[in-house]
């Protein structure tokens, strides 16, 4: 070995303990925002986000260093590159993109950024409980703000909201989105409509009672052990609005929001969870300590949750199986109620004010006013002090419905608290990347449904782990999608899935 060889693979052993050393900090401020989340003391919450703010400026420094610059400047050349393994050339690619982009914000403005955030989410918390959008517009001001400023920073190509889509979902484009979301209301509608004609509406009012919430927590605990979660390597807490924390993949922790007279919303919301838990459990230990080991991308994480919340959850297989699990631990409540009444009650679809308690058909309307409100943000065209009337006007377009207050509107989601513009658009991509990699599924493991219905999930999981997990961001959304089903991302397979169950739900 020749000693420039024996000086570049140094150098590369030494970028990797560079990186993982980055992942280190990660993980703690993961934590941190987890324990804030999760029931840190609120008088604690304004020095803890400078903690946070301070750690994450630590790894942004990290990111856009002198050190990092020479180890790219010598590691991101052709010729190193083709000499590499799989996984390091794409970790250099993966930090040279980041390097690149990060080097243009100074370090001052993004810390002040990140403390902006933490404190943000929560006053949204607060605005949220007691419907109050004054006491949350003046931060959603200061951060739509900060990401116009970014994005002038970044640079974009054709529309600027391009350049936020880019870090959730790399490749897609507002024009790629506006022909998917296009294609998809064009057709959804139409059965939209349908349904709503159909007489065949299902019986939902034995929903509408209390449900006692420790029962609610014992019977999400039994799904997600049925779902092949690992509870050695995460657990399950309860917060205002349900997310999972990937700290690695021994600690991938999910949260749910409990309802007293709602049995579907912690149960739905567990399973969502914890199809992101699986995902990220199950990513490849080779990839452990590296800017790899997470999902490739939002949209394919959202296909997870919803392919599990969905796809498995909400079908007639699952509840033939669960139905009677279900009814042991309410007993007494639903005894009479029989398992075809209960399926179509939790697939029933009627258009809603909540994005997250919304039926699987009119989901993408939510997610749809949103894209636009963001698109509309970012280029000017709203300002943050319009967007409670833009955003009641957009659901009374869309839904025929317009929210009674800011608390079931505009401050429903807290995303824009933290700060995650470009983000919502991964949502309905996951519903699409979901049915289309169902569609290869069922083709490649033909007992699909008598897996489900025998309550063996198993090899449900381990296809996924097989084609989709294990290789967190070592592969681009479009790889893997071209990968596993063959093809581009494609809205028609989606629009099939809605046809075929919902037409069967209502008898049309």
């Amino acid at each position: 070995m020749s000693v420039s060889v024996q000086e570049n693979q140094a150098k590369l052993e030494a970028f990797k303990a560079y990186v993982r050393k980055m992942k280190q900090y990660e993980e703690a401020i993961s934590l941190i925002y987890w324990d804030m989340r999760t029931g840190a003391p609120k008088k604690g919450i304004e020095t803890r986000s400078e903690v946070v703010g301070e750690l994450s400026t630590e790894v942004f420094r990290m990111a856009t260093s002198e050190e990092m610059g020479n180890y790219l400047q010598v590691l991101h050349q052709p010729e190193q590159l083709e000499q590499m393994d799989e996984i390091s050339r794409k970790m250099v690619l993966e930090c040279k993109k980041e390097y690149d982009r990060s080097k243009k914000i100074p370090a001052d403005k993004y810390q002040a950024y990140v403390v902006l955030t933490s404190q943000s989410e929560s006053a949204w918390e607060d605005a949220k409980h007691t419907s109050n959008w004054t006491m949350f517009q003046p931060y959603l001001e200061k951060i739509v703000a900060a990401n116009k400023e970014f994005i002038e920073l970044w640079g974009y190509e054709g529309n600027k909201y391009n350049t936020l889509l880019d870090m959730y979902e790399p490749g897609m484009t507002v024009e790629k989105l506006d022909e998917v979301f296009g294609a998809l209301r064009d057709k959804v509608v139409p059965l939209l409509q349908k349904i709503q004609a159909s007489p065949n509406q299902p019986n939902r009012d034995f929903l509408d009672q209390q449900y006692e919430i420790s029962k609610q927590k014992q019977f999400s605990l039994s799904i997600l052990k049925q779902m092949k979660y690992d509870f050695d390597a995460g657990r399950l807490d309860e917060t205002v609005h349900p997310f999972a924390t990937a700290l690695n993949p021994g600690d991938v922790r999910i949260t749910t929001r409990y309802l007293p007279n709602d049995i579907t919303s912690a149960l739905f919301g567990t399973i969502h969870e914890g199809g992101h838990a699986l995902y990220e459990q199950n990513i490849s230990k080779d990839l452990v300590g590296t800017n790899l080991c997470t999902g490739t991308s939002m949209g394919i994480h959202e296909s997870q949750s919803r392919f599990w919340e969905n796809v498995i959850g909400r079908s007639k297989q699952f509840w033939n199986r669960y139905y009677g699990e279900l009814q042991q631990t309410f007993s007494g409540q639903i005894d009479d109620i029989d398992v075809d009444t209960f399926y179509k009650a939790i697939n029933h679809i009627e258009p809603s004010l909540i994005r997250i308690e919304a039926d699987e058909l009119t989901y993408n309307f939510h997610i749809m006013i949103r894209y636009e409100l963001e698109k509309a943000l970012i280029n000017g065209t709203l300002e943050v002090a319009d967007l409670p009337e833009a955003w009641n006007a957009k659901y009374e377009e869309y839904l025929g419905i317009r929210p009674s207050n800011d608390g079931e509107g505009v401050l429903q989601d807290v995303h824009w608290a933290g700060g995650s513009f470009g983000y919502f658009p991964s949502y309905s991509l996951g519903n699409m990347y979901a049915a289309q990699f169902t569609n290869t599924l069922r083709q490649e493991l033909p007992q699909f449904e008598s897996l489900i219905e025998s309550g063996n999930l198993e090899p449900i999981k381990e296809w996924l782990t097989e084609k989709i997990y294990q290789y967190g961001k070592l592969q681009t959304p479009n790889e893997i999608v071209k990968r596993v089903t063959g093809e581009e991302l494609n809205p028609d397979y989606l629009v099939q899935y809605l046809e075929d169950k919902y037409k069967a739900v209502y008898g049309i």
